[in-house]
């Protein structure tokens, strides 16, 4: 499949639709995508025929279920065993980012529909537009600590500004979360259901986008939007910003032992399961990650990428989990204890020549 098959692009009156179209991968983003949804977004920026971008995902199942994760997994260990730093390991998350940061700064009303099954890759191709859509087949979460990664595409950056301790609960444990959490976290601004997609694609494409554009959006969404019910997650809100406002991941750890409750103790096992070294590593970059601006994000975790493809536990935990699914990632270290402070500051240390750049 060519990458005009794997995204399509299309405009409906005075509305540019990106359709990622990959539907038995659960549209998991590629480079070559990355490669064809920058240029157009470019394109579709500085034309002033066009008022507004959708972007959108085939079938029932998925928007986004990330990055082809598989592909880079290949691509490390060759580059990897040849002592380099080239290759797909470098250029998916280097062309990744600058997409990221390109939806960020997209001048016109960016209107993600994450319909159905939304994680990492999928969560940088939407998060950062104006509108996020979800629906009651929603399913956001950023897993990256679970197959010895880090929460990237701007996690960084957004997870901090999350409302107490949502972001670093959701950074270590990869909780799934539903419509209503996603809303109540500011991860989606609205919720509309499946059914009513199709006539909210068609009101938008229809719509007559004079004046200001963001304000024709957000009334066009807000005649679908209904309430998604209660969100799980402000009822524990209180309980989330008690344990994971803890200083460090021992620290956290000892909190969850001490809880009482079911929650607690299914937490405290997902964490457990988890790399060291990535939770510790995530708890760094949203401690920094608060106090930059988002160019400064992108830069550091771009840094934090490529050490995490020098390393170890990204190729151990994406075996256990993706490939030979036994569940039984061997995490070198093993435990938080293993993990120093020299080990967590190695993963922000600047790359020289080969830095990010946006030029």
């Amino acid at each position: 499949m060519s990458a005009i098959d794997e995204v399509l692009f299309k405009r409906r009156g005075a509305v540019g639709f990106i359709t990622l179209n990959r539907p038995k991968s659960l549209n998991a983003l590629t480079l070559e995508m990355i490669r064809a949804i920058d240029p157009q977004l470019d394109a579709w920026g500085s034309d002033n025929s066009i008022a507004a971008v959708v972007i959108q995902g085939v079938g029932d199942r998925a928007f986004c279920s990330g990055g082809d994760v598989l592909a880079i997994w290949q691509a490390g260990k060759s580059a990897k065993a040849r002592g380099v730093a080239e290759g797909l390991a470098t250029e998916f998350f280097r062309e990744e980012y600058r997409l990221n940061r390109r939806i960020h700064r997209f001048p016109k009303p960016y209107i993600a529909l994450i319909d159905g099954i939304t994680m990492g890759g999928g969560v940088g191709l939407s998060i950062h537009g104006t509108f996020r859509v979800a629906t009651e087949r929603t399913r956001f979460a950023m897993p990256e600590t679970a197959i010895g990664l880090f929460p990237d595409v701007g996690g960084g950056y957004f997870l901090p500004r999350l409302p107490g301790q949502i972001g670093r609960y959701l950074a270590l444990s990869g909780a799934r979360l539903k419509a209503a959490d996603c809303l109540h976290s500011g991860l989606a601004n609205a919720f509309v259901e499946s059914a009513d997609l199709t006539a909210l694609e068609a009101a938008l494409a229809q719509a007559d986008w004079t004046g200001e554009a963001a304000e024709v959006a957000k009334n066009i969404i807000a005649g679908f939007s209904k309430d998604p019910g209660k969100a799980p997650l402000a009822a524990q809100q209180a309980q989330i910003d008690r344990i994971f406002g803890s200083e460090t991941l021992d620290d956290i750890l000892a909190a969850l032992m001490a809880e009482e409750g079911d929650w607690a103790a299914e937490t405290l096992k997902v964490l457990q399961s988890h790399s060291p070294t990535s939770m510790k590593v995530a708890l760094e970059q949203l401690r920094r990650g608060s106090e930059i601006e988002f160019d400064e994000a992108m830069t550091m975790e771009y840094r934090m990428s490529q050490a995490f493809m020098a390393g170890h536990d990204f190729y151990e935990g994406v075996r256990a989990i993706l490939i030979d699914r036994d569940q039984a990632p061997k995490w070198d270290p093993a435990t938080p204890d293993g993990v120093s402070e020299e080990v967590v500051a190695r993963h922000f240390e600047t790359l020289g020549p080969r830095e990010l750049t946006f030029s």
